[in-house]
């Protein structure tokens, strides 16, 4: 009778993640809306969780080819290729500062405020 008010075995947030992590788990639904028995809208709903190790057994490793996650090269402490946005704002902020050292700076103007 003991063991039933004390178990032996725990089960504990910690215990319950770290086999979920191992194992994975697995959440699918479909939501369906019908109006008329005419199919207004479909939404799909696939879910993962599990470890990174788990992953790359299964054979998901899309963060491995993600340019935002991966480094730019061996060694490298940068981030991949900057986007396109960011490549258009550096060559914006390039031509600014030429036009700035090209322009002299003006003459101060006095008021004839007194």
């Amino acid at each position: 009778m003991p063991e039933l008010v004390n178990p032996t075995r725990s089960h504990g947030l910690v215990d319950i993640l770290d086999r979920v992590l191992d194992k994975g788990l697995v959440i699918a639904g479909d939501i369906k809306i019908n109006l008329a028995n005419v199919e207004l809208l479909t939404i799909q709903i696939r879910l993962l969780v599990c470890s990174i190790d788990k992953a790359e057994q299964i054979g998901l490793n899309w963060w491995r080819n993600d340019p935002r996650l991966t480094a730019a090269g061996p060694g490298a402490g940068t981030f991949a290729p900057a986007t396109d946005v960011e490549v258009r704002l550096a060559r914006i902020e390039e031509q600014l500062t030429r036009l700035a050292k090209a322009i002299p700076p003006a003459a101060p103007v006095k008021s004839s405020r007194k």
